[in-house]
């Protein structure tokens, strides 16, 4: 639990007094109060005001800005200030600063413009991050610890092709075991020397999107600056937790950002905690999908919404405002999926640079009376009232979709069989055909227990690693029901393509093996034919990107294609094994196909909603150790709308009032009903 001092969701967000000058601050602090914001992220980005020059520091700055936050009763996200090197380190130790994908040796400038395996910067962030923790240790207003901010960017300097090339002797131990994971007797490759291995980008293996002509090398480099990366993190996590025991420590994620392998990085955090940043037009699901995610990173463990903007971004092709009522809807669905803080970025707009026209609780117009402010401060009142309740609550579900950072790396670089194939497209597309049910889903990784759901979602399992195979057929031989799709059971961790057949290593569960994949053009679609009615499908559905051709062998075939020389092979199978079944879709069906089969699914398990669906309208539960269950309804809709409850009723945890029957929400308004 992260909430010892401060029992309730914290509400604030980045705060950079440092810009401004004492009146200025003097001004924010009473808006502060106005608003309810109890906690400001400080520190972020201010590594050059601290550290002038490579032997002086002076934290009297921060020592002022601290002392001001916590006299008026706000307390204090401490950064360690590492997501920007200072410009004296640029120009004295260039090896801090990255080569590009593209060759090219960087100056000082931006942010995240720091090698992570440059001696310098590990030295010089560990030790600041030390001086910190030792002199902010025993301060009464720091609740959390915030390491760097939002890690992210690749580098191919010669650093990091030397630590690459020491990560590869640590996995593989040998170049003959490496050569041969490789399958590097193609085009030529064989290596007979560690020194002859160079990273893979546009000098050597890779062209810009994604496209590599050896994707066991490009995949292990990306596994590389994951874990390089992490280690930076590490680094500063070690020195903090030296001197400061008992706080949490995280660093700030960024949903599903692709570069970072975060169920690598989540054992190290003492708290998830993640940026959200949808545009306008964001399926409402996905943002809910990324939620989920980083829920599952810690197994169900609340995690914390570090940043969004109260009104609108700046790095977007189209900055919309977000619309009246929309902040307060999109904080509490952060809360609905496992939230328990809500933090904004920023507290006050900057004046110059970049975010100069990112969006802020204090506009440039500095003071309170703004439509953004008047939202802020009325959801800043309403978590006052909501104290501690639903902190700690936690989210169960009985379905899980499996989300695997490699495996996407591997399918979306793999040569063939279609560009088209997104992995988190795929994934999204189970995930809503279950959003729109109301049925609650956990995204977790290749390494979370399956034991504690009844079905398990596996969309384009490309890559199947060491034991996962055994690890789903113990799954479902003890009753589980596992679903997989097209493109799975391809390659091992390596990207080697596992002989004898598709599915591979789940050929087994599935009683099934695919002989040809068949990549269809954007205009292309073929169909799914159900044999016969199963509870609310029926008929016909449309289907495309790549068609698995597939033989059954122990398999019941449920739905056959519709046409091409392959009409009347199998689109859809069921396997018996144990006590459990394994289902298999051939290709990328319609959402209608989707919802029917995967709400037959639930139904034979049992699996309900807590209230029937209505479009527009979200629905997740949080329960409590008490087993007290507090049901978020959100109205997404531009229009008021009318939800039948059936069972469902109690008080509305933000307006008092007795709910049962039916509720009629206003545009954009929320109900948390406690049973």
């Amino acid at each position: 639990m992260i909430h010892t001092k401060l029992p309730k969701i914290w509400y604030g967000g980045d705060y950079n007094p440092e810009q401004w000058d004492k009146e200025v601050m003097d001004e924010d602090l009473r808006m502060f109060n106005l608003a309810g914001i109890d906690v400001a992220t400080i520190n972020v980005f201010s590594w050059a005001l601290s550290q002038p020059n490579e032997d002086t520091y002076d934290f009297t700055w921060l020592d002022d800005i601290i002392d001001r936050l916590h006299a008026n009763g706000t307390y204090i996200c401490l950064a360690t200030s590492t997501g920007a090197h200072p410009a004296w380190m640029a120009r004295k130790y260039p090896d801090v600063c990255r080569v590009d994908f593209e060759g090219r040796k960087h100056k000082f400038g931006k942010r995240h413009n720091s090698c992570p395996n440059s001696p310098t910067y590990r030295t010089y962030s560990e030790r600041i991050a030390e001086k910190l923790a030792e002199r902010y240790k025993d301060h009464e207003a720091v609740l959390i610890w915030h390491v760097s901010n939002e890690y992210g960017g690749y580098c191919y300097c010669d650093n990091c092709a030397g630590a690459f090339r020491t990560w590869l002797q640590e996995r593989y131990t040998t170049l003959e075991q490496l050569n041969k994971a490789w399958y590097t007797g193609f085009w030529g490759h064989t290596f007979y020397d560690w020194e002859e291995i160079v990273p893979p980008n546009a000098l050597s293996e890779e062209e810009p999107g994604d496209r590599s002509f050896f994707q066991s090398i490009s995949i292990d480099y990306r596994r590389f600056m994951s874990d390089s990366l992490l280690d930076c993190y590490k680094l500063e996590y070690n020195a903090i937790r030296r001197h400061s025991p008992q706080l949490p420590i995280t660093t700030n994620l960024m949903g599903l950002y692709k570069p970072l392998d975060y169920f690598k990085w989540a054992p190290y955090l003492d708290v998830i905690s993640w940026d959200n940043y949808p545009s306008l037009d964001t399926p409402v699901s996905l943002t809910s999908m990324t939620h989920d995610l980083m829920r599952g990173l810690k197994d169900g463990q609340p995690f914390m919404l570090m940043e969004q903007t109260p009104s609108q971004q700046n790095w977007q092709k189209y900055n919309s405002l977000k619309r009246p009522g929309v902040m307060k809807l999109w904080s509490y669905q952060a809360v609905a999926r496992g939230a328990d803080t809500i933090l904004f970025f920023q507290l006050r707009r900057s004046a110059g640079a970049c975010e100069k026209f990112h969006g802020a609780v204090i506009e440039h117009v500095g003071h309170e009376h703004t439509r953004v402010f008047r939202e802020c401060a009325e959801l800043g009142h309403e978590l006052v009232r909501l104290s501690d309740k639903l902190l700690d609550a936690r989210v169960k579900a009985r379905v899980a979709i499996v989300f695997d950072w490699e495996n996407r790396w591997a399918v979306e670089l793999s040569s063939g069989p279609t560009i088209d194939l997104k992995y988190v497209d795929e994934v999204h597309k189970y995930y809503d055909a279950l959003f729109q049910q109301n049925i609650q889903v956990d995204l977790i990784g290749t390494d979370t227990d399956l034991t504690g759901y009844d079905i398990v979602i596996a969309p384009v399992l490309y890559m199947v690693k060491t034991g996962y195979a055994k690890r789903v057929e113990e799954f479902v031989h003890a009753g589980g029901t596992f679903l997989t799709t097209f493109f799975s059971g391809i390659v091992n961790e390596h990207d080697r393509v596992t002989l004898g057949g598709y599915p591979g290593e789940l050929r087994n569960v599935l009683g099934i093996w695919a002989e040809e994949i068949d990549a269809l053009f954007p205009d292309q679609s073929n169909q799914i034919q159900l044999n016969e009615q199963w509870g609310s499908l029926n008929g016909s559905y449309q289907c495309g990107i790549l068609c698995d051709l597939i033989h059954a062998e122990g398999a019941e075939v449920k739905a056959v294609y519709g046409k091409d020389f392959y009409q009347g092979m199998p689109a859809l199978t069921v396997n018996k094994y144990g006590a459990g079944q394994a289902w298999y879709v051939t290709s990328s069906p319609e959402p209608a196909f989707l919802q029917g089969l995967l709400g037959n699914l639930c139904q034979d398990r049992g699996i309900t909603a807590p209230i029937p669906p209505v479009p527009g309208v979200e629905v997740s539960t949080r329960i409590n150790e008490q087993n007290e269950s507090f049901v978020f309804i959100l109205n997404h809709n531009d229009q008021a709308t009318t939800i039948a409850l059936g069972d469902l009723k109690g008080t509305d945890l933000i307006s008092g009032n007795f709910i049962e029957n039916e509720a009629t929400l206003p545009p954009k308004a929320v109900l948390i009903i406690v049973k």
